[in-house]
């Protein structure tokens, strides 16, 4: 699983901060949550293929997160995109990606399924699912959580003794399944391990209360708007979490590893963001555009 920030910016971008945009690849799945001005160029920089994208998950409809889908979406068609992708977002996303679609002649053929959510599991495959969470910004804005199902895998050094090596009966044991090879019983429990699966949670633009500690709950990364330094009249005005906020989050919800980012242009240099944020949670990091973690 590895995660890509494309855009670590907020409403205004700078020379080092492109527009909001998030990257999680999960084997054959390419999710990009926002889509800010400039992300198809940032695709290009990170040098990844926007034909790879298999869904985009928009956070809200503010237009540092959106400005940049008519571009992406132009392209993936010109990058003959033949297969039909699906849109997220909150309740209005049809009207305003119809309004948006309606600025320009458009050149492309491309076959999208839009989905308007609220809250709840929102898509689910069979390797991992992803929850929706409102939050308070003013506009209808959501919070998401990318869960990876727990895995079981077979310890072949175990089978070994039995003589067992590659077998249509080990579907079984990856099943959970004990099974009988040569009279021989063997056990799913013994023959496997569980690897549990690892939870990013994603939180931009909202006010803080404490559905965001839920929401953030044991995850193993934390992604958290961290727009300004605490004390600054902008957060609560604007309904943004500053640093310091970002951290408590993390620290309650027993939260692996903080990763701030969504920074305000004021601040060409975040350390004191982070320094901010590093006396209350230590596993704290910031984002820079194109930074890669894997998980």
């Amino acid at each position: 699983m590895k995660i890509t920030f494309l855009g670590t910016g907020s409403m205004v971008p700078t020379l080092e901060r492109n527009h909001s945009a998030i990257l999680i690849s999960y084997n054959n799945e390419n999710l990009l949550f926002d889509c800010g001005e400039g992300t198809q160029k940032q695709f290009r920089k990170a040098k990844i293929s926007p034909a790879k994208i298999t869904r985009i998950l928009l956070t809200h409809w503010h237009g540092d997160h959106v400005f940049g889908i008519p571009g992406l979406l132009t392209t993936m068609s010109w990058s003959n995109y033949a297969r039909p992708f699906e849109i997220y977002g909150p309740k209005g996303t049809k009207k305003h990606l119809e309004n948006l679609m309606k600025g320009f002649i458009q050149q492309m053929d491309l076959k999208s399924n839009i989905k308007e959510i609220t809250s709840g599991k929102v898509l689910e495959t069979n390797e991992f699912y992803v929850e929706a969470f409102p939050l308070s910004h003013g506009c209808p804005c959501l919070a998401y959580n990318f869960i990876g199902k727990d895995k079981r895998n077979i310890d072949m050094g175990y089978l070994k003794k039995f003589g067992l090596k590659n077998n249509p009966i080990l579907r079984k044991l990856s099943q959970g399944k004990d099974i009988t090879y040569n009279g021989k019983k063997i056990s799913a429990k013994k023959a496997t391990r569980i690897t549990k699966g690892k939870k990013i949670s994603i939180i931009l633009d909202t006010s803080f209360n404490k559905n965001l500690v839920k929401i953030a709950k044991n995850a193993d990364i934390l992604i958290c708007e961290s727009t300004h330094l605490s004390g600054t009249k902008e957060a609560a005005g604007y309904k943004h979490l500053t640093s310091e906020q970002a951290a408590l989050i993390a620290k309650k919800s027993k939260s692996k590893k903080l990763i701030l980012t969504h920074f305000s242009q004021r601040y060409n240099d975040v350390t004191p963001l982070e320094k901010e944020a590093k006396k209350i949670f230590k596993n704290t990091i910031s984002s820079k555009d194109l930074m890669e973690v894997t998980v």
